[in-house]
């Protein structure tokens, strides 16, 4: 059983630090603001979520994992919230997509 607990923390951590790498890079390659903060918001949300499932693996029944439960549950609600509120107001503002229709173009094909 120990084993298969290591491997399954392994997993997840390795995991979420390749989410997080990835979600960096597309910070760094994505070419507007929209796809930018899609990026980031995964990397936030996937990334954090399975690094701090695999350290509540590590930690077991205790205190530590009701903090670690605790942060997670934040993340997972207030950071697509928080995501969807910074677009609306970059829409708001009048910043359009790079790859936003044309005036008098149907975007439906």
């Amino acid at each position: 059983m120990s084993t298969a607990l290591e491997l399954l923390r392994w997993s997840c951590l390795l995991a979420g630090g390749f989410f997080c790498i990835v979600g960096g890079i597309g910070l760094i390659r994505m070419p507007d603001f929209y796809t930018r903060m899609h990026a980031a918001s995964v990397t936030e949300t996937l990334g954090a979520g399975l690094i701090l499932l695999g350290l509540m693996i590590e930690g077991g029944i205790s205190l530590v994992t009701a903090k670690l439960l605790m942060i997670g549950l934040l993340i997972f609600f207030t950071s697509p919230a928080a995501t969807h509120a910074i677009a609306k107001a970059a829409l708001l503002r009048g910043l359009q997509p790079l790859l936003a229709p044309r005036e008098g173009t149907s975007s439906k094909r």
